[in-house]
């Protein structure tokens, strides 16, 4: 993933609202879910939540498939992959990581 991928996906995910709708479309994966669904979830108004989905889309973290007269949205699984990869990418200087727990001190 190029820099300027990851800081569009970081952008469209910068925001409150955007950022629930899309960890909502990722917990239904492949399933989807419509625009009616999500607003009767998450409360937001149609014009509103319409910029969100437009903007996450552009970032490329949701795609859209037309069903009969509804609009089904699902997380872009290779793009999150991307950007997770593009996250931790050196990650350690090349060691394992071991996750720190909340009772553990760095050594």
């Amino acid at each position: 993933m190029k820099t300027t991928d990851a800081v569009q996906a970081f952008v469209a995910l910068g925001q409150e609202s955007r950022l629930n709708v899309f960890r909502l479309i990722v917990q239904k994966g492949d399933v989807g879910l419509t625009p009616t669904q999500i607003n009767e979830l998450l409360g937001i108004p149609n014009a509103t939540l319409s910029f969100h989905l437009k903007e996450l889309l552009n970032a490329d973290l949701i795609s859209v498939e037309r069903q009969s007269r509804n609009l089904i949205y699902r997380p872009n699984a290779s793009t999150v992959d991307a950007l997770m990869s593009f996250l931790m990418d050196n990650c350690c200087g090349g060691k394992s990581c071991m996750p720190i727990t909340f009772m553990e001190k760095p050594r």
